[in-house]
């Protein structure tokens, strides 16, 4: 089976709560999912995590912070905002994860969305020396939740800012925020999935990283 025929087969096309705009490919269960495509990484791509949530919205909310520029979402699971981005105007839109089979759901999610045209969905290892390119814009959901991953996109991300890209991160409290590199823009309440989240509700913060 192909990644993009397991994504479709193991998901329902879904509105997401917090942002009801978009639609994502969506499992009903995740450890189910997760047991049967055997593989090491959770199904991160088959669902709207919190921080992606929180940043969709906050683009969709604010398209002059992307509309007419170059995005690069880093980690971008489902490819939510991505979705978001092209949605609100960006010119071109990369969607990176490491994960194939989440490179197959974001094609699965912008064609459903009608974005297709704007967005291009690649693998992408912080660990490999990637660099965010021409990107005018970076953002980032959810991303700081394991020490070494938290460290490798700190590292990518103070990188793309330097280079002159705006930088933006959401993180609804996950234990490794680097805080102290962040400017707090906004927070926002989102309904989460309580198989996924412990609670229904999180509060998620839109961040601007300084160079």
């Amino acid at each position: 089976m192909t990644p993009e025929a397991l994504v479709r087969s193991a998901t329902a096309q879904s509105a997401v709560p917090f942002v009801p705009e978009i639609r994502l490919a969506t499992a009903a269960e995740p450890y189910e999912l997760w047991d049967s495509t055997a593989r090491e990484a959770p199904p991160f791509w088959a669902f709207p995590w919190a921080g992606g949530q929180g940043l969709a919205r906050y683009v969709l909310d604010h398209p002059g912070v992307v509309r007419g520029r170059r995005v690069l979402d880093v980690a971008s699971g489902s490819g939510l905002v991505a979705i978001a981005a092209a949605k609100a105007g960006a010119a071109r839109v990369i969607a990176g994860d490491i994960d194939e089979l989440a490179v197959a759901a974001i094609g699965v999610n912008a064609a459903a969305n009608g974005v297709a045209a704007v967005i291009a969905a690649r693998q992408l290892d912080l660990a490999a020396g990637w660099d965010a390119g021409a990107a005018d814009v970076v953002l980032a959901a959810d991303i700081f939740y394991q020490r070494e991953l938290a460290a490798l996109a700190l590292a990518f991300l103070s990188a793309a800012a330097r280079s002159g890209a705006d930088v933006l991160v959401a993180d609804p409290g996950r234990a490794f925020v680097p805080r102290a590199a962040l400017t707090s823009l906004t927070t926002c309440e989102v309904p989460v999935l309580p198989v996924l989240e412990d609670g229904q509700v999180k509060t998620v913060t839109i961040y601007r990283l300084e160079p």
